[in-house]
């Protein structure tokens, strides 16, 4: 196993993380049979957190088969950030393939690379005395990382369902892209716990999880905490003064040197949402998750332990 970068803690009290419903138990048992009549597959990420979106039964599944690694949403990091991805996944041997399915950026060139594989797949069924045939890919990753928009936008048209929500997708389907390239939308998987609170955590902060699996105010709290700790990590895209431009409140430090996030949020909420702490905290998260906050990475290479 590659090494891991240090990723920042935090020690908020909250119920733990856990979600893991039954369409992703059955698509996991369909994946089987799935990924023996594929011959590559592309995982997707989200680029704000790469390791949490990292599947720890992917390269058991795969096996020798060939593997391209997309991180989509590139657009809500900043490009330092980017850059010190690019070269940690380099030296663990592994190329990155950026994009934001949104918009198309980068995903002609992922398209190039599966269908460059598939090529190579070709070559060797020729050498055997076989026809040549499209590569057969899977698109694989955790729930809302982007995977049918990435889909969608490979073929230029709406031919699976898309929205900023985990579990859209909850069966297997292949999509036919040209005459090169035949594609298999899976649903979103999971591990079936998550041992990894930290992990997890980013996944709530990130929607790439159920919503049912963590309550908004404990999960908004949790992210006030790793703004300030991701405010000494200049790659982040965290600057000091992000909550007084956005909200008009800038977040006070306690005498004992943590950030008082409860006092914050308290505060927000009296001068946005009408005193209600929940909305304020919806409202949080979902300023982060729409790009309001700006282009921030929760996840870092070089980023200190707390």
């Amino acid at each position: 196993m590659p090494p891991q970068p240090q990723t920042i803690q935090l020690s908020v009290n909250a119920p733990a993380i856990q979600w893991y419903p039954g369409h992703i138990a059955k698509a996991e048992k369909a994946l089987a049979e799935a990924l023996a009549k594929v011959d590559l597959v592309i995982e997707v990420r989200d680029a704000r957190i790469p390791l949490a979106t990292g599947h720890p039964r992917l390269q058991r599944w795969i096996g020798s088969k060939h593997h391209l690694l997309a991180l989509n949403r590139v657009d809500m990091i900043p490009r330092a950030a980017r850059d010190e991805w690019s070269a940690w996944f380099k030296r663990q041997g592994q190329v990155v393939w950026w994009c934001d399915a949104k918009v198309g950026t980068g995903v002609k060139q992922l398209q190039q690379a599966a269908i460059r594989a598939g090529a190579a797949l070709n070559a060797r069924r020729l050498g055997r005395g076989m026809r040549p045939r499209p590569v057969r890919a899977l698109m694989l990753g955790f729930p809302n990382v982007g995977k049918s928009a990435l889909i969608n936008r490979l073929v230029r048209q709406k031919v699976v369902d898309s929205a900023r929500r985990a579990g859209v997708t909850r069966s297997l389907r292949w999509v036919r892209l040209g005459q090169d390239l035949d594609l298999l939308d899976a649903p979103g998987v999971l591990p079936p716990r998550l041992d990894d609170q930290q992990l997890a955590l980013r996944l709530a902060l990130c929607d790439d999880i159920g919503q049912a699996a963590y309550d908004n105010e404990a999960a908004a709290l949790a992210f006030l905490q790793l703004l300030v700790l991701l405010q000494a990590v200049p790659a982040s895209g965290v600057p000091r003064d992000l909550l007084l431009r956005r909200y008009g409140l800038a977040q006070a430090d306690l005498p004992s040197g943590g950030p008082d996030v409860e006092g914050w949020l308290q505060a927000a909420a009296g001068r946005h949402t009408s005193g209600d702490s929940l909305r304020m905290a919806t409202k949080l998260l979902d300023d982060f998750r729409c790009s309001r906050l700006g282009a921030l990475a929760l996840e870092l290479p070089a980023a200190p332990l707390a």
